[in-house]
């Protein structure tokens, strides 16, 4: 009885194991099969763009002309980096591989950028020498080697602001017997399609054929204890990925179903380049963002057609509409544009850490210029930006932009977003015909409606303002952008009340709207008389949803500070609540934050006084 139950046992086991054999199996031939559709489902979504790119190249002669200049830099008491020509065009070959195989995956050929090399097969390299000592730069000094640089490339028929290139600096320290590594080399990058600038260090000890070495560990000053391969990876990695910003790429994360293969270069996947090499995760991968993005610059496309023309793109009929249960939305529209506009890139950007946690979505415009964007993976309790990037057959872009809300729920907010898209055709009127024109034009759209009206309002030429202190008791509250300042000024064009000075005159900032503000580009200065009629000002302050900018927003009551704001960036606004009981003057600041007042353009939105 005995050897009849194990046997029974046994059977009943094999069947367990066998069911979920069977099930596994499944699991995986669906796996597969959903990874093939999605996969067919790209190239399907690219196909049509490189079609538009083809048809676009083939209408004029090839050109290599455009190429990558490299150039290596030493201070003056400090020789190159031993062996650099050779390790250089190892490590320049390498990563133009990197990008031409990620060009091919995503089926867009075999393009990359173009190397500067001589008909003996080495690459050429422009030495310089810099005024200066080692002691006399730092990690700041990107602009002064490059104008360093600069006439020694002009003496060879090289203009700098006209080409896109790669500056490897010296300024590093390898100590090949203790392996400890540092460095204070300029390590940025910032470009377009027809020029750029990248900066990178150069050192003994970095070479492709190290990218596999599990040992020795060495001692890195930022990265701490790391294996010669890793390290490696990281600064070969960092050199892919500045020469991305120098070729006009944002940060970006990639999308959703890339990133469970790797890390996409442009997020931080410059720290994983070749880290499958010696097995320790994925690697990086170009996103296809970023592939259709390159496809048209004219290093990868060799077409020099319209190099000279920024692109033109005008946006119609959008429209946003929540999907998924409110966890995600779809935007809609058409496009036309000149050059053809071969494809759409967009990128959901959360406030917070810059651009590099944002996910890109990409479509083609079909022969009519119509459009979806599915913007779903959001990242839930954030503000955030949807950047439409136009790309046109030449290489250049234009881009657009939209704030919206995810809650702390996951739900999303596309209100305002609604609202703005609502508001584009009254915005352009009245950037382009004036107000009269605007008033012709006032969108139907009901909440659209109130703040056409307050802008206009705004930009009247007689403005209706009240005195603060002359106000009748009556009066309970009085915003404070339509009270007459004593005194005003800014760091950027001119005072203006309840609308921007540009072609989107609207406040907005974190997602919201706003009817009333005062527009404070730092620094800045609002001067008020309150001769004690006022008890308190409360409101908020932020920048409009945009790409940079940093500020500080100060109050002052009687010359004594009773309000100072942390730095505020895109994306967040701060609330004041400011006690004024017997306060003669107040005066409104902000401040450049120390970092330069580019982008600053402070806002005081919905400032009110109260009784």
């Amino acid at each position: 009885m005995t050897a009849i139950r194990q046997s029974q046992a046994r059977s009943k086991r094999y069947l367990v194991l066998l069911f979920c054999a069977v099930v596994l199996a499944f699991l995986l031939i669906g796996n597969a099969q959903l990874i093939a559709e999605s996969s067919q489902n790209v190239r399907e979504n690219i196909e049509p763009a490189r079609q538009i790119l083809e048809s676009w190249e083939s209408k004029g002669t090839p050109s290599a002309d455009r190429v990558l200049h490299v150039i290596v830099w030493r201070c003056r008491d400090r020789d190159f980096p031993s062996n650099y020509r050779h390790r250089l065009q190892r490590v320049m070959l390498h990563i133009q591989n990197f990008y031409q195989k990620e060009m091919i995956r995503h089926g867009l050929g075999r393009r990359s950028f173009n190397l500067d090399v001589q008909p003996s097969g080495e690459m050429v390299i422009h030495e310089v020498v810099g005024h200066g000592n080692w002691r006399d730069y730092k990690k700041s000094d990107g602009n002064r080697i490059r104008e360093e640089c600069a006439p020694v490339l002009r003496e060879k028929g090289i203009r700098i602001d006209q080409e896109t290139i790669m500056i490897f600096t010296n300024l590093a320290e390898w100590d090949p017997e203790k392996k400890i590594f540092s460095h204070k080399s300029p390590y940025y990058a910032g470009g377009d399609w027809r020029k750029g600038v990248a900066w990178q260090l150069d050192s003994e000890e970095l070479d492709v054929r190290n990218l596999p070495r599990k040992t020795p560990v060495i001692t890195d000053g930022e990265y701490g204890r790391i294996s010669l391969g890793k390290h490696n990876s990281i600064f070969i990695g960092g050199m892919a990925h500045e020469l991305g910003h120098a070729l006009g790429l944002p940060h970006c994360r990639g999308s959703s179903d890339e990133t469970q293969s790797g890390t996409a270069l442009m997020g931080s996947g410059n720290r994983t380049y070749g880290d499958e090499i010696r097995n320790e995760g994925n690697g990086t991968f170009l996103s296809r963002a970023h592939a259709l993005r390159l496809a048209a610059h004219p290093q990868f496309s060799n077409s020099l057609q319209s190099f000279r023309r920024e692109g033109q793109a005008v946006f119609s009929d959008l429209k946003v509409v929540p999907i998924d249960g409110r966890k995600a939305f779809r935007v809609t529209g058409c496009v036309e544009g000149w050059p053809p506009v071969y494809a759409l890139v967009g990128y959901l950007d959360p406030a917070g850490r810059k651009d590099y946690d944002a996910r890109a979505i990409t479509a083609t415009p079909d022969q009519h210029g119509v459009f979806t964007l599915v913007c779903d993976d959001l990242v839930v309790g954030k503000t955030a930006s949807l950047r439409i990037i136009s790309c046109h057959a030449n290489g250049s872009t234009t881009s657009i932009q939209f704030p919206y809300v995810v809650q702390d729920d996951g739900t999303v907010d596309v209100k305002t977003m609604r609202c703005l898209f609502a508001l584009r055709e009254f915005s352009k009127v009245l950037a382009e015909k004036g107000v009269e024109a605007a008033r012709q034009v006032m969108p139907r759209d009901k909440d659209a409606s109130r703040y056409a009206a307050a802008v206009l309002l705004g930009r009247d030429t007689i403005r209706q303002t009240l005195k603060a202190n002359h106000v009748p008791e009556s009066v309970d509250s009085l915003l404070l952008s339509r009270a007459e300042p004593t005194g005003a000024v800014v760091g950027w064009l001119k005072p203006t009340y309840d609308n921007l000075p540009r072609k989107n005159p609207l406040l907005e900032s974190a997602g919201k709207l706003f009817e009333s503000g005062i527009y404070a580009h730092a620094p800045s200065e609002h001067r008020y008389a309150l001769d004690g009629a006022w008890r308190q000002l409360r409101g908020e302050c932020g920048l409009p949803s945009q790409a940079g900018g940093t500020v500080v927003f100060v109050v002052y009551a009687d010359g004594k500070e009773v309000f100072r704001s942390p730095v505020v960036r895109p994306g967040k606004t701060e609330s004041y609540e400011i006690i004024l009981t017997g306060v003669k003057n107040l005066v409104l600041t902000t401040e450049d934050a120390g970092d330069g007042n580019a982008a600053d353009w402070g806002l005081w939105l919905a400032p009110e006084l109260s009784r």
